[in-house]
């Protein structure tokens, strides 16, 4: 049972895949965004190469709870990616997920270049 999550942005999705048990989870490609519909495309031949079951979509809700430009575009596609794929597609809350990661980084002494070197 695979996972795969995506991080929608403007110029770029990222995607990740988790293993077979669903326990840990990598970096798996990016998505240069030209349009939605070869996003899509793109994203949908992803999961059906990697046999995933479980679609997530990175949700990014303001941090009083409201939803603006960026969480409505993760709406659109969710809705997309179901009605595409008959599955049904969670959405995250990414409220404070880049925070908790840095924390992670920090406790785990990786320097502040290696950290900034990772988000490319």
């Amino acid at each position: 049972m695979r996972t795969m999550a995506f991080d929608i942005g403007d110029k770029r999705i990222g995607v990740a895949v988790s293993d077979l048990l669903g326990l840990t989870a990598q970096g798996l490609d990016t998505i240069q965004v030209r349009s939605i519909n070869s996003s899509l495309d793109e994203m949908e031949q992803l999961i059906h190469d990697n046999e995933v079951t479980t679609v997530v979509v990175g949700y990014p809700k303001n941090m009083d709870g409201t939803i603006g430009p960026r969480a409505e575009k993760s709406i659109r596609y969710k809705e997309a990616l179901e009605e595409r794929l008959h599955v049904t597609v969670k959405l995250w809350d990414e409220r404070l997920t880049t925070m908790s990661a840095q924390r992670t980084l920090l406790e785990a002494d990786v320097s502040r270049s290696k950290r900034k070197k990772s988000r490319g």
